[in-house]
């Protein structure tokens, strides 16, 4: 029995410049609208939270994480394709959710397109609920998809 490198070499770190060719080779992969280097590299310069997870010391995932006013907003997560259903997406939001508790926030939110089945099973999986939809968000080959708009409660006020 063996196991794989990943299970003992793996790890979340905070994204650098640098990284940039390899989420975009995932992002390119992951999505057929992908965002562009330009726009990670924004996100990085404007101090968003972005993270990368890292097996065997080759990147597999990403996320970034915007926060403010008592809020998140998860605006990109994605996993490589090849690196699915080995709970690096799993990881990449408890890590999140953790991250936007420090930075105090009460709520984190993310949209996803309806069509996604296997993110918004893992979102539910993990405790977010559908609080809306935005009409005609996503571009998508047809013209455009609905966002469904998801909510993770941070913190559960007390009863008395």
């Amino acid at each position: 029995m063996s196991a794989e490198p990943c299970e003992f070499l793996s790890l979340i770190r905070p994204m650098h410049e640098g990284d940039l060719g390899e989420i975009a080779a995932i992002e390119h992969a992951a999505y057929e609208f992908p965002w562009t280097r330009g726009i990670f590299r924004d996100c990085l310069r404007v101090g968003y939270d972005c993270c990368v997870h890292l097996c065997a010391n080759r990147i597999v995932g990403y996320v970034v994480l915007r926060c403010g006013a008592g809020e998140a907003h998860i605006l990109n997560i994605a996993v490589g394709p090849q690196w699915h259903n080995r709970g690096f997406g799993r990881s990449l939001l408890q890590r999140t959710l953790r991250q936007a508790t420090r930075f105090g926030a009460k709520a984190i939110f993310l949209e996803v397109r309806p069509s996604n089945t296997a993110a918004v099973h893992l979102y539910g999986s993990v405790g977010f609920h559908i609080v809306g939809r935005r009409r005609n968000y996503y571009p998508s080959q047809q013209g455009r998809e609905d966002a469904l708009v998801l909510r993770f409660d941070l913190e559960t006020p007390a009863i008395d």
